[in-house]
């Protein structure tokens, strides 16, 4: 495999050979190397500090390098000195190709916010855009949420939630005030895209509405994300987030009851006939926050719930498109700990995963609560803390956005906001840490995740 690391002695050869090329017209054409096209590139994602340790709003970059210098801890990489800028105001949403060869990004804010680019890994800083570019803004705005299907890196799915609260206007009933909070109208938009040929497949807009005795006690759908598709292909799973206010005075109630998990339902590819299906195991929000939130496994899918009294559980819909309520997985108690909080997580083919949590025992570090490790099986619904993987109070993963999945190996990344760390890799059957390449920090910033 080809190493990218320069020295000078590199250089100068580099530098003989460029002139001895420009020198020579009857050299016969150089055939590509064959071991590059083989290569599996883990790409690394950094952020940098805007104002604040952690807050990740100075921008991202990305660097990449192959299996096995991620798995030399001689080897030694500093993403934020000499990695490839990517186009974003703030923190960058990218998402990769399950081989690793390409990487996915839409801009998060900022003039070239709703942006859609793509690149072709090919080591190192070197990130080569293909394609053309295209927006997305003026369907679901300039911060968008976006995931990629997992439908062989065809397609990308955003979305948005746009809710209105709606007051009594006309008087009746006689009884009522004009200034009667009713319900909210919550308008939901969902756009595809065409990751190859970079274009816009499809676009709707739905209103999506609780049950009427939800919405009376003043409950509404505020935040959308994580499009998933189901084994059939035929159905869109979008996690939510519900927000309430005080139907009395229409004004913001955080004090409410916390309700079951809930997701939307759509028909695929049409994106139309929206339904709201509700757990009977989990409560909260089903949304996640940067990183994909609910995977396809053995004809149903896994999904985490963040915000429930009772800690995250991995939550399970069947091919009938309704929650099974027959599968039991608390994290609070397969891990031994209190407020169990899923992070972001994401499984091997095998069914068993790699999971970023904190919890209510977790330190106050520098950006927030620490972030911990842990191995878990969908099929034994078991957990076991990575306690190979060293932890520190300053160790913040709720910004982190992604794994990196090599069979049955999942890539990390593992270093405290402002300090040195490392690529940690996971052999998902044997639960081995393996210790890999060193990540070189600078002040205030932190690493997202491997792609």
């Amino acid at each position: 495999m080809r190493k990218y690391i320069l020295t000078m002695k590199n250089l100068v050869f580099t530098a003989f050979l460029t002139v001895l090329s420009a020198c020579t017209t009857n050299e016969p054409n150089v055939e590509p190397d064959p071991d590059l096209d083989e290569t599996r590139w883990i790409t690394i994602a950094a952020a940098k500090m805007g104002e604040n340790p952690g807050d990740g709003n100075g921008g991202t970059l990305i660097y990449s390098l192959s299996t096995e210098d991620a798995k030399n801890p001689e080897f030694s990489i500093a993403p934020f000195d000499n990695g490839f800028i990517v186009p974003s105001n703030r923190t960058a949403r990218l998402q990769a190709s399950e081989d690793g060869k390409l990487i996915f990004n839409i801009s998060y804010a900022g003039d070239t916010g709703g942006n859609y680019t793509k690149y072709t890994v090919e080591g190192g800083q070197t990130f080569t855009p293909t394609g053309s570019e295209v927006s997305i803004a003026p369907y679901v705005g300039t911060a968008p949420r976006w995931i990629k299907l997992f439908d062989g890196d065809k397609t990308g799915s955003a979305v948005y939630v746009s809710a209105e609260a709606q007051f009594n206007d006309n008087g009746t009933p006689d009884d009522v005030s004009d200034d009667t909070y009713l319900r909210h109208e919550a308008t939901m938009g969902v756009v595809t895209l065409d990751l190859v040929n970079s274009q816009i497949i499809n676009f709707e807009e739905s209103s999506i509405a609780l049950s009427a005795e939800e919405e009376a006690l003043g409950y509404y759908i505020s935040r959308i994300d994580m499009p998933t598709l189901n084994a059939a292909g035929n159905k869109l799973y979008i996690g939510a987030r519900l927000s309430k206010v005080d139907p009395s005075t229409g004004e913001t109630d955080r004090n409410g009851d916390i309700l079951p998990s809930k997701t939307i339902v759509l028909d695929y590819p049409s994106l139309t006939n929206p339904t709201v299906i509700t757990s009977g195991v989990g409560l909260g929000n089903t949304n996640g926050y940067r990183s994909i939130n609910a995977f396809e496994y053995n004809g149903s899918v896994y999904q985490a719930n963040q915000g429930d009294p009772n800690g995250s559980h991995i939550l399970r819909i069947g091919a009938n498109n309704q929650y099974d309520d027959s599968y039991v997985f608390s994290l609070d108690d397969a891990l031994g700990v209190e407020g169990a909080y899923v992070l972001a997580w994401r499984p091997a083919a095998n069914g068993k995963a790699v999971l970023a949590y904190r919890h209510n025992g977790s330190a106050e570090g520098v950006a927030g609560a620490q972030g911990f490790f842990a191995l878990i099986d969908l099929n034994t619904r078991t957990a076991t803390k990575l306690d190979a993987i060293p932890y520190d109070p300053d160790f913040y993963l709720f910004q982190y956005q992604g794994f990196a999945v090599d069979g049955n190996e999942i890539y990390l990344t593992q270093a405290p906001v402002g300090q040195n760390g490392n690529i940690y890799v996971v052999d998902t059957e044997t639960g081995t840490v393996t210790k890999g390449a060193e990540l070189v920090n600078v002040q205030g910033s932190h690493f997202i995740g491997a792609f």
